[in-house]
């Protein structure tokens, strides 16, 4: 029977039914704000960084379904009594093994960072790499060098466009804000948890840079070589320094060559993630 809105009846019952009462009983209902595994993920989200045993806290249907398609291992996933009927969407995708539970609404909405929380979060385990893991990736695209970037949104801008422009890796000196900060994992859309990144100091890189053949490039607001006149292709190392203070007198000592993007003298400088994902679009358009 056809209904006047297009729905046939049993679309109709489909679309205004409760959740699935098989998804419904795998969520187990957690009613205290001290319970073990909500502390775990307020506290993985309160300081940005993985837990003891090495996981991180996301939150959001689009990050949550990102960190499965990159094959990442759960531990748990919560979901707001309000956001329940998405259960039913991720639960497939994760497997019977990670456990889910449902939470009150304000417990949610107290335990995740955001403003204005989609009710589903997660704790997954994030791949770790070492020094020596993004530098065996130089052949693959160039690498990027960060310091001090604090900013998660503009350190979340810069590793989108590093996946997005086929960056090998990226080294983070030190100053810069953690890769599992929520605000850089939301910013970054999924793509912090497919690159190979790894905190080091990156003066202390130069030499292994040097030895690996790589040519070391840093990035200036106001004098170099202008960005369209460089040559980008071949190993290559990008130096993306903070927005205020830029690279440290040591690190520039150490390049090769820096490059300018040539912009209007009205603006005093770009914005971390804006020059980065310039400089590497540059630096893919050079490489096709």
């Amino acid at each position: 029977m056809q209904a006047e809105n297009g729905y046939d009846s049993g679309q109709m019952k489909r679309a205004t039914a409760g959740p699935d009462p098989a998804i419904h009983q795998r969520l187990r209902r957690i009613e205290g704000r001290h319970n073990a595994l909500v502390k775990e993920l307020r506290k993985a989200f309160a300081y940005g960084e993985t837990t003891a045993d090495g996981y991180c806290a996301i939150e959001g249907m689009h990050i949550l379904e990102e960190a499965i398609r990159s094959g990442l291992k759960f531990r748990a996933v919560f979901f707001s009594h309000g956001a329940e009927p998405r259960a039913a969407r991720l639960l497939p995708q994760i497997g019977a093994h990670v456990e889910t539970v449902l939470l009150p609404d304000k417990l949610f909405a107290d335990t995740v960072p955001s403003e204005t929380p989609q009710g589903v979060a997660g704790l997954v385990r994030c791949k770790t790499f070492t020094a020596e893991d993004v530098l065996a990736k130089f052949q693959a695209g160039p690498l990027l060098a960060i310091a001090g970037v604090q900013d998660p949104g503009n350190l979340g801008t810069i590793l989108r466009s590093a996946e997005a422009f086929g960056a090998g890796g990226v080294l983070l000196g030190e100053g810069t804000v953690s890769p599992f900060n929520s605000k850089v994992v939301r910013a970054s859309a999924g793509s912090v948890f497919r690159l190979p990144i790894t905190k080091t100091k990156l003066l202390e890189m130069l030499p292994q840079l040097r030895a690996h053949g790589l040519r070391l490039i840093a990035t200036s607001s106001h004098k170099g070589t202008p960005l369209p006149a460089a040559t980008l292709t071949g190993p290559l190392a990008i130096f993306i320094g903070s927005e205020g203070a830029g690279l440290s007198r040591d690190v520039l000592a150490g390049m090769d060559e820096v490059v300018a993007i040539p912009h209007t003298p009205r603006v005093e400088s770009l914005n971390a993630g804006v020059a980065a994902s310039i400089v590497l679009y540059e630096a893919a358009r050079q490489r096709r």
